[in-house]
């Protein structure tokens, strides 16, 4: 996931507290500041900072500063970042170098006379380390670029902004560049049977979800099934667009990473991926988890000569996704109808995908 640090400068604090204002407003998670500066940043919100201080949040030290300091901090179980200008090639491979001392957790690099061959060289070099790489930019222009080297691109950018519209983009950005694309198919309904009563769960998140979006569900890993979000007229209960009727407690929900989590697992805070019926993919965050004791209904799809199967509460207001993209309510579904689903080769261990024989029924 691609992310971005904000640095404050300037002289006057009424400045500052204005960009750093906007970096809250905006969710960018960490800003870099003078160390004078913490306590007051700290009384404007929850966000992490980034300064030469045992006091920072991340402890950041310039390429000419005792590394020792770095160790201290590490020791001290904080996180910690180094800035390196590269204006030669011995800075290049001075930056490789400290990336392997293993107390390093980000390293921010900034061009003064180059452009993209010293960080395409360390993004290749550094493939496999366990250090961030951060390019410092200026401009939207810029961190664009960074975040595109080598196809993987810089884990961040440190963006010193010109104005507070630039932190508000490098925002958007990362929210562009942080969305998955998720490969859909299509499987055909073969039965649907009501089952009897069960614990049912409802994700109520803290974004509003449009006709065509919904999140992946199933009780086998192998198909999630796309179960849309309550955002129908009807003329039954009020619309929810905040809401996916998702299923009972036993269920698969696939979340950002391609991890997945039981439903029952689930609660404020957490993050889910949202998806619409051409597979884009965007996170949001639960605002609320509300499991009842609700009717159920099972669903049972072909999908390449294997069965798969979900449940979900037997009401009209609860739909899949059809192969054209419409909705269609699990009281209507039938013997033949097509609906959209996330087919998976692989099991699930802990959430987490891996190659080994799991047999789901």
């Amino acid at each position: 996931m691609k992310f971005g640090w904000v640095k404050v400068s300037g002289d006057d604090w009424e400045d500052k507290k204005e960009i750093v204002k906007m970096a809250l407003e905006s969710s960018i998670p960490v800003v870099v500041a003078d160390p004078e500066d913490i306590e007051k940043i700290r009384e404007l919100g929850n966000i992490k900072i980034a300064s030469h201080s045992l006091d920072a949040d991340i402890v950041l030290i310039d390429k000419n500063d005792n590394i020792d300091f770095l160790k201290e901090a590490k020791n001290a179980g904080k996180e910690t970042a180094i800035f390196i200008p590269i204006e030669s090639k011995e800075d290049e491979e001075f930056a490789s170098e400290v990336a392997r001392f293993g107390f390093v957790d980000n390293i921010i690099l900034e061009g003064r006379d180059w452009t993209i061959i010293p960080l395409e060289n360390l993004i290749a070099d550094l493939f496999h380390r366990d250090v961030k790489i951060i390019a410092s930019v200026n401009s939207i222009d810029e961190a664009k670029v960074a975040y595109e080297i080598l196809e993987k691109g810089t884990d961040g950018v440190l963006l010193t902004p010109k104005n507070l519209e630039d932190v508000k983009e490098l925002s958007k950005l990362i929210e562009e560049l942080n969305k998955e694309k998720i490969a859909l198919d299509v499987a055909t309904i073969t039965k649907v049977e009501p089952v009897g009563s069960g614990d049912r769960v409802c994700i109520d998140t803290c974004s509003l979800m449009s006709i065509g979006e919904g999140m992946l569900i199933g009780s086998y890993s192998r198909g999630l099934f796309l179960v849309h979000s309550e955002t129908l007229e009807n003329p039954y209960v009020a619309t929810r667009p905040f809401r996916v009727n998702a299923g009972p407690v036993h269920a698969y929900i696939l979340c950002p990473g391609n991890k997945t989590k039981y439903l029952s697992e689930l609660k404020a805070g957490d993050k889910v991926l949202v998806v619409d019926k051409e597979g884009n993919a965007r996170e949001a965050i639960i605002g609320r988890v509300k499991i009842e004791k609700r009717p159920l209904i099972l669903i049972e799809a072909d999908y390449k000569g294997d069965i798969i199967r979900t449940i979900l509460q037997n009401a009209e207001t609860i739909r899949l996704v059809s192969e054209s993209g419409e909705p269609i309510s699990v009281v209507d579904l039938k013997p033949g109808d097509k609906v959209l689903i996330k087919p998976d080769e692989y099991a699930r261990h802990f959430g987490m995908a891996i190659k080994e024989t799991i047999i789901e029924k």
